[in-house]
C-alpha cells in the first residue's frame, strides 16, 4: 500500500492527466522513480528478519512502528513458514523458553542428570494388590519338616528325627515340632549350624528304565541304588541351575531288585502321594516272560487272583502274547492297578508258573519310551505327567 501512495503522489505532483500531457515511456518511467525517491523520507517500511538457527538465542519482541511486511524464514526444523506477525513469533519464542525452563526445572529435581546404571525404587503396592498377589501366587507357609526334605537336607521321616533331637532353629529359637508352619524366603531356618537356603528347588520329575540288581531306595548306604543312576543329572545341576540347590531325589513307589523297566523319580512329594495312593487307581502293565509253556488253566487261574497280604488281588488284564523269533520264552501281559508289593510275581506264582523276568512298561496311560536304554533316564513335560494322572 506504501509503494501505491508513493505513485500517487508523484503523479499529484506532476499534474498529469490523459487528456491534457503525453509523455514517453521512458521519461515516465524517470519521472515516477525520481518522485519515488524523493518521497522515501515520509515513510519507514521493515522486514522480517530470518529466524536465527540457534536453538539458544531467544529474539526480542519487535518493534510495532512502520507497517510490517511478511517474509518467509526457515523454522528450526527446516521448514517454510510464513510469519503474518511480529507478535506470533514472540508467543513462540515465550513458549519455548517455558519448556526449558520445565525441563531446566525437572532437571533439578532428579539431580541434574540421569545416572545410568542406578535402578529406580519400585512402586509401593496397596495392601489389597499384596493381598490378591498373596492369595493367588504366594506359595502358603509348609510343614518344617516338609521344607527340610524339600530343601534336600533329608527324607521326611530323617528331618522329623532331626527337629526331635532340638538341631533345626527357626528365627533363632530351637524348634521341636515338625507340623510347624515356615517360609523359607522369610524364616531364618539352620540345620546343624548351616543355614537353610531360601529358594527351594524346582519340582523335578524323571522317568527312569531302571536295570536288573537296582533297588528302589534312597539310603546312603546302598551302593546299588537305582537313584544313582541319576548322578549325572544332579552333577549338572549347578550349571544349569545357579543359585539354586539340589533336589532330594527319591523313587515314586518301588520295584524290586530282580523287576526292571519304568520307575519314577521326583522331589515332589505331593505328586508322588497322589500317583502312589490306591485311590488314584492307576492301572501298571507288567510284561512277564515265563520259563516253560503257559495252558489255559493257568491263565484263568491268574484272571481269578489270589491274597497277597491279607487281600485278594485280581488282575485287570491277562494275556498270552504271541511267540516272537528272538524270544523262544513265552511272555504274559498283565495289568494290574493296586500295586501290592510283589503282586504280579504271586500271581503268576500262584498259577503253578516259573517266572523268568519282569518288566513293567507302562503307569496309567504313561508308556516307557522305546528308546530310552536300561539304567537311563528323560525329563517329563505336563503331557507325560497328566498322562501320569497328575492334576494340578
Amino acid at each position: 500500500m506504501a509503494a501505491i501512495a508513493a505513485a500517487a503522489a508523484a503523479f499529484s505532483t506532476l499534474h498529469l492527466s490523459r487528456t491534457s500531457v503525453i509523455l514517453p515511456r521512458c521519461h515516465l518511467r524517470r519521472a515516477i522513480t525520481s518522485s519515488l525517491s524523493s518521497a522515501a523520507t515520509e515513510f519507514s517500511s521493515k522486514f522480517a528478519p530470518p529466524k536465527p538457527k540457534s536453538k539458544s538465542h531467544k529474539p526480542s519482541p519487535p518493534e510495532d512502528s512502520g507497517p510490517y511486511i511478511p517474509w518467509i524464514v526457515n523454522d528450526e526444523i527446516g521448514d517454510a513458514t510464513v510469519q503474518t506477525t511480529p507478535s506470533e513469533r514472540f508467543l513462540r519464542a515465550i513458549a519455548n523458553e517455558s519448556t526449558q525452563r520445565k525441563k531446566k526445572k525437572e532437571d533439578r529435581g532428579s539431580g541434574g542428570k540421569d545416572k545410568p546404571g542406578v535402578p529406580t525404587a519400585e512402586p509401593k503396592h496397596s495392601k489389597a494388590a499384596r493381598r490378591f498377589y498373596n492369595e493367588r501366587f504366594r506359595e502358603p507357609p509348609q510343614r518344617l519338616a516338609k521344607v527340610l526334605a524339600a530343601a534336600g537336607v533329608a527324607s521326611r521321616r530323617s528331618s522329623e528325627e532331626l527337629i526331635f533331637q532340638g538341631k533345626v532353629t527357626v528365627n533363632g529359637s530351637v524348634c521341636n515340632t515338625p507340623q510347624t508352619r515356615v517360609d523359607p524366603a522369610k524364616d531364618i531356618i539352620y540345620v546343624n549350624g548351616a543355614r537353610l537356603a531360601k529358594k527351594l528347588p524346582p519340582k523335578v520329575y524323571l522317568a527312569l528304565n531302571k536295570p536288573k540288581g537296582y533297588i528302589c531306595s534312597a539310603g546312603e548306604k546302598e551302593t546299588k541304588s537305582a537313584l544313582s543312576l541319576c548322578d549325572d543329572f544332579l552333577k549338572t545341576w549347578t550349571k544349569r541351575n545357579p543359585g539354586t540347590p539340589k533336589p532330594r531325589l527319591f523313587t515314586v513307589g518301588r520295584l524290586d531288585v530282580n523287576t526292571t523297566g519304568l520307575i519314577i523319580v521326583t522331589n515332589d512329594g505331593e505328586f508322588a502321594n497322589q500317583i502312589s495312593h490306591p485311590s488314584s487307581n492307576l492301572s501298571k502293565e507288567y510284561i512277564a516272560t515265563i520259563s516253560g509253556a503257559v495252558s489255559k488253566r493257568q491263565l484263568i487261574a491268574i484272571s481269578e487272583g489270589t491274597v497277597v497280604e491279607g487281600v485278594h488281588c485280581t488282575p485287570d488284564l491277562v494275556e498270552l502274547l504271541p511267540r516272537q523269533p528272538d524270544i523262544p520264552r513265552a511272555r504274559l501281559r498283565i495289568v494290574v492297578h493296586e500295586g501290592r508289593n510283589h503282586e504280579v510275581r504271586e500271581l503268576v506264582k500262584n498259577a503253578g508258573l516259573q517266572m523268568h523276568s519282569l518288566k513293567r512298561v507302562r503307569i496309567g496311560a504313561f508308556r516307557l519310551p522305546t528308546d530310552l536304554g536300561l539304567g537311563k533316564h528323560q525329563e517329563l513335560n505336563a503331557a507325560n505327567l497328566r498322562a501320569l494322572g497328575w492334576k494340578t
